[in-house]
């Protein structure tokens, strides 16, 4: 087994892993609680999360209707669960350029070109856990409330 990683270095691997990874597992449930789960890309500004999918299938307006959702980063031996909420939902039209070349840089394709029904849903983070191994399990909340509960990078 591997010694545990101080909450510090484990926030520096999230905000690592939120920076370089391109795709991410998001939960989401439709208004009566029936649960869905779909692999996206996703595009990190620091501060959101940003995803985009069709307002027509079920991610598109579970978020869109219940605005929870709740994802998955990384490997089952070294993960990054999140909980946020769906802090504002974006036509593809009204993203700045910049902005749009960043995601489709980052995602291998671009949602601007994928019509109209296309939306991007900008994901506030309020709980962040991180772990990999049982010896990180005691402490693997770094985020509550939309604040880290570290200091560091």
């Amino acid at each position: 087994m591997v010694s545990p990683r101080s909450k510090q270095q484990r926030r520096q691997d999230v905000l690592e892993r939120l920076e370089c990874d391109v795709d991410v597992w998001v939960a989401s449930a439709d208004t009566s609680g029936t649960p869905y789960l779909v692999p996206l890309s996703f595009l990190w500004d620091g501060t959101d999360v940003f995803i985009a999918t069709s307002v027509g299938n079920p991610t598109g307006r579970n978020l869109r209707d219940s605005g929870g959702v709740r994802l998955g980063f990384g490997l089952t031996r070294d993960v990054v669960l999140a909980e946020g909420v769906v802090a504002e939902v974006l036509n593809t039209a009204d993203v700045s350029e910049e902005w749009g070349d960043a995601f489709a840089a980052k995602a291998g394709f671009d949602p601007r070109k994928a019509g109209d029904s296309y939306r991007y849903f900008r994901v506030r983070l309020d709980r962040v856990q991180a772990w990999r191994e049982e010896n990180e399990l005691k402490d693997r909340e770094l985020m509550r409330d939309g604040r880290w509960l570290t200091g560091g990078a």
